[in-house]
């Protein structure tokens, strides 16, 4: 047991450094990748980087693609980049602070945090707002998919303000983590622009992009929810009873996400080769996370901790019924936006992952409430004054009495 605790906070440790690194490094460029749009010749950090990773052609296309759609919106935009990058600075103070129990300093950068989001978010709106989905850089999946990210962050950072507010801090925890998550597309987006063209030459960054949403939302989801379980060491939480996933609950989410499974093979396998790329995309890293949520939860209720596999199977739940979910979601989009089978394909399945996994946080949050409600109750009934055994007789006797 000493050697598994040990082997998971070398995990963690390794984790949080590797998120560390990946925020210092991305912070620069974030905050000067519109500066070229303003001012021609600009210096632009991320530009000059890709430009060497990948070539000076495909920094080119990718500048001549998103000038037309930022022109508009070019200030919002600027204030959401610049803060975006601060964001990725105070996101490890934040961390480490917390796991340091830090309070003070905690709850100053927190406020700083918060409020940045909000600004931050308000310029990407802004951008969003301005722009139609057909017009939008990279297509009207991708404005789609940014315009899910930007609800989630701001929710996911409200309701973190609330549980602080309200005395809960590992709702506090697992909201602010799961805003973070969100926050981190943006470096990983950068990322993959990098590394996926050369598993896909010839590829320009609009397809690129398309690739990317595949997973991003499942991706920095999951590791949202890893974060969370490895700072909860909670065997299990005060007034917890039962379980909100029982065997049929699972089993029903199982086969509702198998068909959606199906649905979504089919309509993408109808799409050429592009669409079997999209789909391999989607469906390799969607299988590794469910396949580490499955044994978490396993080796969970194998040692008795209730309350991590409770967590583990709520979010495998809502890990399943995301492709069920994305093949309602198609559908609808394509009626309501009037899009293309591919666009509302792509888009549908983007979304899937990042909205189940926020439903699944919601979740979670209920049922840490409603154990602490029950446990409320338990106590407010062992503090009420036992009445003495002949106190209803005599009650009897006096009305008897009154009405003699």
């Amino acid at each position: 047991m000493a050697r598994t605790t040990g082997t998971r906070r070398g995990w963690g440790r390794a984790a949080t450094l590797a998120v560390t690194v990946v925020c210092l490094a991305y912070a620069p460029i974030a905050m000067t990748e519109l500066w070229p749009y303003a001012s021609p010749g600009a210096p632009a950090v991320g530009e000059w980087l890709l430009g060497r990773s990948v070539s000076p052609e495909f920094v080119a296309e990718a500048v001549r693609d998103r000038m037309g759609p930022y022109e508009r919106s070019l200030v919002p935009l600027i204030v959401h980049s610049v803060l975006g990058g601060l964001l990725m600075l105070l996101g490890p103070v934040q961390l480490l602070s917390a796991v340091r129990r830090r309070i003070r300093l905690h709850r100053i950068t927190g406020t700083v945090f918060a409020v940045t989001v909000y600004v931050s978010m308000a310029g990407a709106a802004l951008y969003l707002v301005r722009t139609p989905p057909a017009e939008a850089f990279s297509g009207a999946a991708f404005w789609i998919v940014l315009a899910t990210i930007l609800v989630g962050t701001v929710g996911s950072v409200t309701f973190g303000i609330l549980a602080a507010v309200r005395g809960f801090p590992d709702l506090h925890q697992r909201w602010l983590l799961l805003c973070y998550g969100f926050l981190m597309t943006a470096p990983l987006l950068r990322l993959e622009w990098g590394i996926l063209p050369s598993l896909y030459p010839g590829l320009d960054l609009r397809d690129i992009n398309r690739l990317a949403i595949m997973h991003l939302g499942a991706l920095v989801s999951f590791g949202a929810l890893l974060a969370s379980r490895a700072l909860d060491r909670r065997a299990t939480v005060p007034g917890l009873t039962g379980t909100w996933c029982p065997p049929a609950v699972r089993v029903a989410a199982h086969l509702a996400g198998a068909a959606g499974l199906v649905w979504i093979t089919v309509a993408f396998l109808g799409e050429g080769t592009a669409g079997r790329r999209l789909l391999l995309a989607y469906l390799v890293p969607y299988v590794l996370t469910y396949a580490v949520i499955a044994v978490r939860a396993a080796r969970a209720g194998a040692r008795g901790a209730r309350w991590a596999r409770e967590e583990w199977s709520l979010h495998l739940a809502a890990l399943c019924l995301a492709p069920a979910f994305s093949a309602v979601t198609v559908p609808v989009l394509e009626r309501t936006l009037r899009l293309d089978r591919i666009t509302a394909l792509v888009a549908g399945v983007g979304v899937g992952c990042g909205m189940l996994a926020y439903a699944a946080v919601t979740v979670v949050s209920l049922r840490i409430l409603y154990a602490r409600e029950v446990l409320k109750r338990k106590r407010e009934f062992a503090d009420l004054p036992t009445a003495p055994a002949d106190a209803p007789a005599v009650a009897v006797t006096t009305r008897e009495g009154a009405q003699g």
